[in-house]
């Protein structure tokens, strides 16, 4: 069955290209030499004038509970699968969730530009981003280990979105001196869509009979993407017959956005003695896509095909069966498109964070954090809180080492941040810190966040 997995793998994310909405540094969040807070909340200003340009922030992430060592074993210093025979049922499947997740992201900081005027501080900034996001359900695992052990196959909830936009951001910050101690700020934001590509395959109740396949599926397909089109293929037999289902997406390269929208920001902080308190709220907007091809099954849809038919008893015939199916696993949805479905309005992922900030009274140069996260993004949301040490000796130099619980683990932050005063700006570390990794230096666990970021300030 690892033929039909990897088919549907393939046609769940049938223009899957690695690349989930904005990614921060949730390590720099309470460290003043940290010049890229206003992206965590809007009310958080700098000292000095900013540049940075295409190396200014970078980070890049992996995320979710779906981990290689699920996948992957050691046995008699061979690396097998799980499906193979060696790795008993029960241990295998006790490794997977009912959901299990995995997203990849991507954000540059193309231009950053930060000044004092206007009663306080500016920032002007342009950003890209590239992400993805699966989440494939235990069933989808069960059915490659446990093979043909009965006639009914049930896949629920297989999810894929891979996205990608730009985003340019205008950010205020000032102090309102009517009540001292509070600052206030705030992020326009316009956002470029350049593709962004859902595959919901919500339902495939199916039933192998002795001479067809036949059952129940539930499915939809968007793809926004200038250049794009749908392949067909015919539907040979069944109820649907003399009809055509959608086989695959083709594009020959991106001719431009697809979408516009904008969102804001929104930002406080209340600094009373040695404590400091702040909240934001973080990308509150929409965007419109304009010419989204869609697929769909119109809800439930009953489908049937003897293109398969399989021979328990052949081995051979039964792996050739397979290899056909892998490469036409969309025959058993028979997706129709949706010629008249224009464009589509999404909302965009929210973000909400919550910090607590104390200076150590007989130490103030060391001060330690609670920094609460939740983002709101249907299948995709998750929540992290984040407990810090921040130590900021002397001017030039500051760093952050964290803990962190969130929906997918717990795990270990760092950051360091170097600064000339005056010139150079320098910062690098880990929101999670990958703590096994395999010979070949892989990250065993599916959480690892890199954040590096070169500026010039004066």
């Amino acid at each position: 069955m690892k033929n039909y997995i990897k088919s549907v793998v393939i046609v769940s994310a049938l223009a899957a290209s690695p690349a989930a909405w904005a990614q921060h540094t949730y390590s720099g969040y309470f460290l003043d030499n940290y010049k890229y807070r206003f992206e965590m909340n809007p009310a958080f200003g700098n000292d000095n004038a900013l540049i940075g340009l295409g190396v200014g922030n970078i980070n890049l992430g992996v995320h979710g509970d779906l981990h290689l060592t699920d996948l992957v074993y050691a046995r008699d210093g061979k690396t097998i699968l799980f499906t193979n025979p060696d790795i008993p049922v029960g241990e295998a499947m006790a490794k997977f969730n009912d959901s299990n997740k995995l997203g990849l992201t991507t954000k540059l900081n193309l231009m950053t530009v930060g000044f004092k005027g206007f009663g306080g501080y500016n920032v002007v900034n342009l950003s890209t981003n590239i992400g993805a996001n699966f989440s494939l359900p235990k069933s989808f695992f069960a059915i490659a280990k446990e093979g043909l052990e009965n006639k009914t196959y049930s896949i629920h909830d297989l999810y894929a979105n891979v996205n990608s936009y730009a985003t340019f951001a205008i950010n205020h910050s000032h102090d309102i001196k009517a009540l001292p101690g509070l600052r206030v700020g705030g992020t326009l934001k316009g956002y470029v869509g350049i593709a962004d590509v859902n595959a919901h395959f919500n339902k495939a109740d199916i039933t192998l009979g002795q001479n067809a396949w036949s059952g129940t599926v539930n499915a939809d397909f968007y793809a926004s993407m200038l250049g794009a089109k749908f392949t067909t293929s015919p539907i040979e037999s069944g109820p649907n017959a003399g009809g055509e289902y959608v086989s695959g997406l083709d594009f020959n390269g991106i001719s431009g956005p697809d979408s516009f929208g904008v969102g804001v920001d929104l930002g406080a902080e209340y600094k009373w003695n040695d404590l400091s308190f702040s909240a934001a709220v973080l990308d509150l907007g929409y965007m419109k896509w304009g010419k989204t091809l869609h697929a769909t099954t119109n809800g439930d849809r009953t489908v049937s095909t003897d293109k398969y038919i399989f021979d328990l008893k052949d081995s051979e015939s039964f792996d050739a069966e397979m290899d056909k199916l892998q490469d036409d696993i969309a025959s058993l949805y028979q997706l129709q498109e949706d010629k008249d479905f224009v464009g589509r309005t999404t909302h965009t992922p929210v973000t909400m964070n919550f910090g607590v900030d104390y200076a150590l009274p007989f130490y103030r140069k060391l001060h330690v954090g609670v920094l609460n996260s939740t983002v709101f993004n249907g299948v995709n949301s998750w929540n992290q809180t984040r407990v810090s040490a921040n130590f900021e000796p002397v001017r030039y130099f500051s760093a952050n080492v964290n803990f962190v619980s969130d929906s997918y683990g717990t795990g270990m932050g760092w950051l360091i941040n170097l600064n000339t005063g005056k010139g150079i700006d320098l910062f690098f570390g880990m929101d999670r810190t990958p703590i096994k990794l395999a010979k070949q230096f892989v990250p065993l666990d599916s959480n690892g966040r890199f954040n590096l970021g070169f500026n010039f300030i004066f």
